[in-house]
């Protein structure tokens, strides 16, 4: 009689691409969780699909940071080089980039930054070189996570132009909050604003009705997938955007939400295998296709076991 099932078909495996060779240094606010070296990525990447788990997302982290974020869409860049690596060894694994730049400028914002203030045009050239980039590196998914205003579009056109219009598939981080979750993620990536926040261009939690909004805007311009950022507090909003297109839905289970359930179950105040299969099957049962979930491995690796 159950209704909702889950799988390691449902994952997407987050990974977080650094500098050096044989490089596995642990993130201290995420256990388990690694900053890796292209050669550990692309061994994380194959164990994790010997598991079922059909794809990875990689965010990168450079050598060198700037005004710019220029490392971004650098053909030799570290994302660059670690897709070209995966797809090289893995080639039936999926591959998703994060295209944003507050990863690589020195910052930390998404975007170009002029008087204190976040350009939003002039930045939408650079986040669609970057996904050019990432595409020619063999990316299979773009995921812009910037929310900068009119970018869905601007990267479609861009990939079009490059001749990736059936090769390349977006998916938007269109309904992206502003939250404490995301605490974690910064340690990991190094990319903590260094001035402000990020609340001109990312939503405002206590907002229902813009997560539409948003939405349909990313549709209009050429979304082949949406994404819902977090997800455990937003589960509600999860189902609204279920509801509201028919296109793949995706969940970010984000490290906030990870991190809680490591530090619970390292005290011993949570059974952690039994928390992690409620939360991600109530992240499924709220409408999301798909889920970006750092407990992935150990998620796949339980869910074999029953």
């Amino acid at each position: 009689m159950r209704e909702t099932s889950l799988s390691p078909s449902d994952f997407i495996y987050p990974l977080f691409a650094t500098e050096g060779n044989a490089v596995r240094e642990a993130v201290s606010s995420l256990p388990g969780v690694f900053r890796l070296s292209v050669d550990e990525i692309v061994w994380e990447a194959a164990g994790a699909f010997a598991q079922g788990i059909p794809g990875v997302l990689l965010f990168g982290i450079p050598a060198t940071k700037d005004a710019e974020g220029s490392e971004a869409w650098a053909a030799s860049g570290i994302v660059q080089r670690a897709v070209k690596a995966i797809k090289r060894e893995l080639p039936e694994m999926l591959v998703v980039t994060d295209v944003c730049l507050c990863e690589y400028t020195d910052h930390g914002h998404c975007g170009l930054v002029e008087g204190g203030h976040i350009c939003n045009d002039a930045t939408l050239e650079l986040l669609s070189r970057t996904a050019v980039s990432h595409a020619e590196a063999g990316a299979d998914i773009i995921a812009p996570s910037d929310m900068m205003d009119g970018r869905i579009g601007a990267i479609r056109q861009a990939l079009d132009e490059a001749g990736f219009a059936e090769r390349t598939a977006i998916l938007a981080y269109s309904v992206k909050y502003v939250s404490a979750y995301y605490g974690p993620f910064r340690e990991a990536a190094g990319s903590a604003p260094q001035f402000g926040d990020r609340r001109t261009y990312q939503m405002d939690a206590s907002n229902r009705r813009e997560a539409l909004r948003e939405l349909e805007l990313d549709i209009a311009e050429g979304a082949d997938m949406v994404m819902v950022k977090p997800a455990l507090a937003y589960m509600d909003i999860i189902r609204d955007v279920r509801n509201a297109c028919n296109l793949p839905v995706a969940a970010y289970n984000v490290s906030g939400e990870y991190a809680m359930v490591k530090a619970a179950a390292q005290n011993g105040w949570i059974d952690e295998r039994r928390v992690v299969l409620e939360t991600l099957t109530g992240m499924k049962r709220a409408g999301a296709d798909i889920i970006l979930t750092y407990h992935a491995r150990d998620a796949a690796r339980w869910l074999a076991e029953e």
